[in-house]
């Protein structure tokens, strides 16, 4: 498969997951709360792990001990907090009844925004190795799936029929592949290198700035126990997968 059917079979394959929030019609509301929180820890640990251990290392090689490599980290890390600022997108993994209702709009297209950069980021990872786009993108996926619960609640609770709440949460979802589709086009004309650095950062602001705070309102010692061992299996698998694969797969 060329570089591109890569990019736009997962990146189709992130639209189909923004259907997941359809799963929230069919599970117990107890049940889907006591499953949220450990697969946002999970999701953490998994963002954390694919930069850390897969996108970082790939991207270090890429540039040979250059700065900019680090400069794109800490453009990724603070786009993502002014983003955050301007589209008060607070990714919310709780029941809505818990927390200011948020403008449904706005959600959607803080959203696509965000899956847009995503798409680029994991665009920018396949066009430099397949298998750093194909473990950015298990990361990328690992958080959606949290993150499309909750917001499908959101929708749900300003208002929304379902049918129309998953309908616009996949057209948000769209700007994934189309992100992955203009880092391909770019490529020929860029070195599209460092939206592997840059798409580091997006996943370390997303965990450590979304995911963690969230985990950590939750302070019985049991909910700690789980939620931290689930971000260490996050991290773990991760690991795992780069000691597998092995590093320096250079073409």
């Amino acid at each position: 498969m060329t570089t591109l059917v890569w990019i736009l079979v997962f990146g189709l394959l992130m639209c189909l997951l923004s259907l997941i929030g359809g799963v929230a019609l069919l599970l117990p509301e107890p049940i889907l709360r006591r499953l949220l929180m450990p697969s946002v820890a999970l999701a953490a640990g998994s963002l954390v792990g694919g930069a850390l251990f897969h996108m970082l290392p790939e991207a270090a090689d890429h540039a040979h001990g250059d700065v900019s490599v680090w400069i794109w980290v800490a453009a990724g890390f603070a786009l993502f907090g002014v983003l955050e600022q301007f589209l008060h997108w607070h990714h919310c993994h709780r029941p809505p009844s818990e927390h200011h209702q948020p403008l449904t709009w706005l959600l959607l297209i803080a959203d696509a925004v965000h899956n847009f950069v995503g798409g680029l980021a994991v665009g920018g990872a396949f066009l430099i190795d397949i298998r750093v786009g194909v473990v950015a993108w298990v990361a990328a996926a690992a958080h959606e799936i949290p993150q499309e619960l909750g917001d499908f609640g959101v929708l749900l609770h300003g208002g929304w029929k379902p049918a129309r709440a998953l309908l616009f949460n996949a057209l948000s979802a769209l700007t994934f592949p189309i992100g992955g589709v203009l880092a391909w086009a770019l490529s020929s004309g860029i070195d599209v290198s460092f939206l592997l650095p840059f798409g580091a950062g997006n996943f370390l602001y997303i965990a450590a700035a979304d995911l963690i705070p969230e985990i950590k309102r939750e302070a019985t010692v049991r909910s700690n126990l789980i939620h931290s061992l689930c971000f260490a299996v996050g991290l773990g698998v991760l690991l795992a997968i780069r000691l597998a694969v092995g590093g320096h797969h250079h073409h």
